[in-house]
């Protein structure tokens, strides 16, 4: 076989069963852009990953520098993900990186997960992999997650609907901590400390390495070991492998149908998806929302109410108190819309509905899924840089 040196990806191709056209044709979604999400964007830039898109909330802080290899000092307050997006396109001008600036949980469509080859998640709690994982699911979509803290780390593959999934594994403790996130009248509550586990940058470089190559061996047809943990214990640098439990009424099993397209986007009116739906079911429809909606917060006492219309995970509990007495007010939470319901002549993005989306609609006749497809040429475009 004769080795051109001048192919970046020459060595590569030395691989047997390596196939560089299959990586350029991919497509793959990273959530999460920290310590672990620089190291998995740097493997896939290296190996000509064809697409990548990126999502991450938060900016660039001094205590990222130790940790992750894509930022630098001067970044200081930048979208983590425009950074990152940035430096791993500096690597190889092959690849197209779409840095996203949001939350997976509330501004990332269900219509991107289908139609990406896999998603990469490199997270840091419970809320957002139980999201993910349920997301993955309802498309079809396999997904790698891991987790680091010191210098142990895990990895995860999860190949839906045949292998058991992240929720699988969740224990009654893993529920209570999730639950600890949000108050009594299920507001989110302030977290000084949200996501700050201690690591170092050597376990971050471990377990990013083993999902992108896991993420490899998907992209090649390869097998993989899905609905099992990898597990690496640093202090005495022990390898272990464990079976996830299947659990057959697990929540997290739910799969979506394909999606009926739509030209609409998530800047139109839930009217306008309704006038849509009445060509596919009978009756009066309503839209399932995803994600509950907080649509005001009163306070019975002093009669005060105000209009909120955000997503529950998006309002925190210090904003749920009463000016004028300063006791919590009460959360209106809706999570149906009814075609007759004030809330029908909304935009579906006020209804807490994300760009591309899949959306869920119910009529006397049953149910209809419908893509938001108006949003696809955003999404392409880098929708949410500056979200």
């Amino acid at each position: 076989m004769r080795i051109d040196d001048d192919d970046r990806y020459g060595r590569l191709r030395l691989i047997p069963w390596w196939r560089q056209e299959r990586l350029a044709a991919a497509r793959i979604l990273v959530v999460g852009a920290g310590a672990l999400g620089n190291e998995v964007l740097k493997n896939l830039a290296l190996v000509g990953v064809g697409e990548i898109l990126v999502i991450d909330l938060d900016v660039v802080e001094p205590s990222n520098l130790s940790r992750s290899v894509l930022f630098r000092a001067d970044d200081e307050d930048q979208p983590k993900a425009r950074v990152a997006a940035r430096r791993a396109g500096e690597l190889n001008p092959d690849v197209r990186l779409i840095p996203m600036r949001g939350d997976v949980l509330t501004d990332l469509g269900l219509g991107l997960f289908a139609d990406v080859d896999l998603v990469i998640g490199c997270l840091d709690n419970r809320e957002a992999r139980l999201w993910v994982n349920r997301q993955c699911w309802k498309v079809g979509t396999p997904w790698i997650d891991a987790g680091i803290q010191e210098i142990q780390g895990v990895v995860k593959v999860f190949t839906p609907p045949d292998s058991s999934c992240y929720e699988c594994a969740m224990t009654e403790r893993d529920y209570q901590l999730l639950n600890l996130r949000y108050s009594c009248p299920l507001l989110k509550r302030d977290e000084i400390m949200a996501g700050k586990v201690p690591t170092a940058p050597t376990i971050a470089s471990m377990m990013a390495a083993l999902q992108v190559q896991e993420a490899l061996k998907l992209l090649h047809g390869m097998p993989v070991a899905a609905g099992s943990a990898l597990v690496f214990n640093g202090v005495g640098n022990q390898f272990y492998t464990t079976r996830l439990p299947f659990r057959e009424d697990c929540l997290s099993h739910e799969t979506y149908p394909e999606p009926t397209e739509l030209s609409l986007g998530h800047q139109s009116t839930a009217a306008d998806l309704f006038r849509a739906a009445h060509d596919r079911l009978s009756g009066a429809p309503v839209l399932v929302l995803d994600r509950e909606l907080v649509a005001a917060l009163e306070c019975p006492r002093c009669d005060w109410r105000t209009e909120v219309m955000r997503p529950r995970s998006k309002v925190p509990q210090s904003e749920a108190l009463c000016p004028s007495c300063g006791e919590p007010a009460r959360p209106e939470i809706i999570d149906r819309v009814a075609e007759d319901a004030p809330p029908a002549g909304r935009s579906l993005a006020d209804l807490g509905v994300p760009p591309y989306d899949i959306v869920r609609v119910e009529g006397d006749s049953g149910t209809s899924f419908f893509l938001l497809a108006g949003d696809r040429d955003g999404i392409a475009s880098g929708w949410g840089l500056d979200h």
